[in-house]
């Protein structure tokens, strides 16, 4: 059964998408089944990802709103993993959905469809709390909290888990907290060096390893319509990346062999 993984954070800015779709290419590399969904009406990790927006036949607006089978609403990318691309069509699902039946609940029953076929499952979710984000969160069995190291950041992360405890007690009992990923990280500024520090104290293990340095080609990548391991996997936005998936499959790899 694939993990999957909501990437969230309520707070817009702190690299939730970057992180979507580089996680996601950096899995892939290591030859793990990914499929990434776009939940953001935005649709910048299906742009990031090198799939047109604006020409997708089907989206995650179908998956949501007209019951089409993820198996026909995936495509392929060149970076190897699968993809469920949104657009700006994804603005009507939030109306359409409150008027359907279980309705905090339609990704969980379209991925129990294909969730065998893939290790891993990323979910990008839209920067607040909305139908989409509580379907995203109800479907995931853990959340990775992008967050870079300012004074407004931890703000949001208390509302953040406060959401994610009452997804837990209402709508997931399992749903638990992957890790915390510092982002667009800059160790000569004080204050992120100060704020990783509280974070490593309050969280301890949670806190990946891995940081997410502030790059250059980090940032120029998703213009290009690629991850960063693909446009420069030299750079050190693509070695970061890389090492966070190392550390997901290590960690995922060990809670295993203890249940086992």
């Amino acid at each position: 059964m694939g993990k999957v993984l909501a990437v969230a954070n309520q707070k817009g800015g702190v690299g939730k998408t970057t992180t979507s779709v580089n996680l996601a290419a950096s899995l892939a590399a290591t030859k793990r089944k990914v499929l990434l969904i776009d939940l953001d009406p935005q649709g910048n990790a299906t742009m990031g990802s090198g799939i047109d927006k604006h020409e997708l036949e089907l989206s995650i607006y179908d998956v949501l709103v007209e019951n089409t089978p993820i198996s026909e609403a995936k495509q392929p990318t060149e970076a190897g993993f699968d993809l469920i691309g949104s657009n700006s069509d994804l603005t009507a699902a939030e109306v359409a959905l409150l008027e359907v039946d279980n309705k905090e609940r339609r990704l969980t029953s379209a991925l129990a469809q294909v969730q065998n076929q893939y290790d891993y499952v990323i979910i990008d979710c839209p920067p607040s709390l909305n139908m989409l984000t509580v379907n995203a969160l109800a479907a995931a069995s853990s959340v990775v909290i992008p967050m870079q190291c300012e004074y407004y950041a931890l703000e949001g992360l208390s509302a953040l888990l406060n959401t994610i405890e009452t997804i837990k007690s209402v709508l997931n009992p399992t749903l638990e907290i992957d890790g915390l990923l510092r982002t667009m990280y800059d160790p000569r500024n004080a204050l992120s060096n100060q704020v990783s520090s509280q974070l490593t104290d309050h969280f301890g293990e949670r806190v990946y390893r891995t940081i997410i340095p502030r790059n250059v080609r980090l940032a120029e990548a998703p213009s290009h319509g690629l991850p960063v391991i693909e446009y420069d996997k030299k750079s050190r936005g693509a070695v970061a990346y890389l090492a966070l998936a190392g550390e997901m499959i290590r960690r995922s790899e060990k809670s295993q062999a203890e249940l086992a």
